[in-house]
C-alpha cells in the first residue's frame, strides 16, 4: 500500500490564513490611517468654496437666403477676385467656437467687462450682500490698486494669467447629432456665472457680425473701384450683382441680433453648486487611508519575516 504523499507548497505561495492574520495583527494601524485620512478628507472638502455653473444652450444661426445667393454668384465673384461674405453656416459656427476660446477674444472680453479682479483677487461670494469678498493682500478696492508681493513686484495679473484663469472656468461643447452648442461658465458666484455666460454669447455674436460687415464693406469698396475702371457692360452687370450681394450681407448682419448663435435655453443663475463633490472627496480619502494602512502593515510584516529568516541559522548553529 502506497504511503500518502504530503502536498508540497512552494515558499512563495500565498497563505490566505497568514494573510488575514497579518491584517488582523495590524488592524489598529489600518484603522488609525483610515480615520486620519477620513478626517483630512472631510476637512479638505469643507474648506473648499462652492462653485456654481451656468450654461446656455445655443443653436447655429444660418442665413439660408444669403448662402443661396452666395452660391449662385460664387463663380462670378471668384472671377472678380472677391470672397463673398456670409459663407457656409457650418464653417461659420466652427469659426465662432474657436474664436470663443481664442486668446485674443478672451483678453478683450475680460478687459471690456472688467473681470480681472473677480478672476484673480476674490476668495468668495457674499450671498447676503451679493458682492465679491476681495483678498486685500492682492488687491485694494479702496484705491483700485494691485498690492505688491514680498519682492516688491506688483501682483497685477498679465493677459496670459487672465486668459489661463478664465479658460479653466469656460467650457464649450457641441452635440454631434443635433449640432447644438453648450457654453458653460463656472464661478464662485451664481450671479456672475449667469452674467458671464450671457455676455459671452452676446459678444461672440457681435464679434462675428462686426467681422463679416467689415469684410463685406471692404468687398463693396473694392467692387465699386473696379466698376469705375471698366466700360464693359457685361462686367458692369456682374459688379452690380456682387455689390448687391455684399450690401445684402451687411443689411442682414445688422438686422440679426443673434448673428451666429441663437439662444435656445438661456443661462440662469444656478441655485445648486456643481462643485465640490464633498461626499465623494471624503469617500476617496477614506479609501486611500485604508489602502495605505494595509500597504504599510504588509511592508512591516515583510520586514519582520526577513529579519526572522536571518536569525534562524544563527540559532541553529548555536544549538
Amino acid at each position: 500500500m502506497a504511503e500518502p504523499t504530503t502536498p508540497h507548497y512552494p515558499d512563495d505561495e500565498i497563505d490566505l490564513r497568514e494573510l488575514f492574520a497579518t491584517l488582523w495583527r495590524g488592524k489598529w494601524l489600518i484603522i488609525a490611517f483610515t480615520i486620519v485620512f477620513a478626517a483630512g478628507g472631510v476637512f479638505y472638502a469643507l474648506s473648499q468654496p462652492n462653485i456654481y455653473q451656468a450654461s446656455a444652450l445655443l443653436a447655429p444661426a444660418q442665413n439660408e437666403g444669403g448662402s443661396r445667393i452666395s452660391g449662385q454668384l460664387s463663380g462670378l465673384a471668384s472671377l472678380a477676385g472677391v470672397n463673398l461674405g456670409g459663407g457656409d453656416g457650418a464653417n461659420k459656427t466652427v469659426l465662432a467656437k474657436e474664436t470663443l476660446r481664442s486668446r485674443a477674444f478672451l483678453t478683450d472680453f475680460i478687459h471690456r467687462h472688467e473681470l480681472s479682479v473677480p478672476l484673480m483677487a476674490t476668495t468668495a461670494w457674499d450671498m447676503t450682500n451679493e458682492r465679491w469678498v476681495i483678498n486685500r493682500d492682492i488687491y485694494n478696492p479702496e484705491t483700485s490698486e494691485w498690492q505688491k508681493d514680498d519682492a516688491g513686484q506688483s501682483q497685477e495679473p498679465t493677459n496670459w494669467d487672465l486668459v489661463k484663469a478664465f479658460r479653466e472656468l469656460l467650457s464649450v461643447s457641441d452635440n454631434k447629432d443635433t449640432g447644438m452648442v453648450t457654453v458653460s461658465i463656472k464661478s464662485l458666484s451664481p450671479v456672475a456665472a449667469k452674467d458671464w455666460a450671457e455676455k459671452l454669447v452676446q459678444d461672440i455674436n457681435e464679434h462675428m457680425r462686426t467681422q463679416d460687415v467689415q469684410e463685406a464693406e471692404a468687398s463693396i469698396a473694392y467692387l465699386e473701384d473696379k466698376l469705375r475702371q471698366t466700360n464693359i457692360a457685361g462686367m458692369q452687370q456682374v459688379f452690380y450683382q456682387l455689390i448687391e450681394t455684399e450690401t445684402r450681407t451687411v443689411m442682414l448682419a445688422n438686422a440679426q441680433r443673434e448673428y451666429v448663435f441663437k439662444t435656445v435655453d438661456p443661462a440662469v443663475a444656478p441655485q445648486e453648486k456643481s462643485e465640490p463633490k464633498r461626499a465623494l472627496i471624503a469617500i476617496v480619502a477614506t479609501m486611500l487611508g485604508g489602502m495605505l494602512g494595509v500597504f504599510i502593515v504588509f511592508v512591516i510584516a515583510f520586514i519582520r519575516s526577513g529579519k526572522e529568516e536571518n536569525i534562524e541559522p544563527e540559532v541553529y548553529k548555536g544549538v
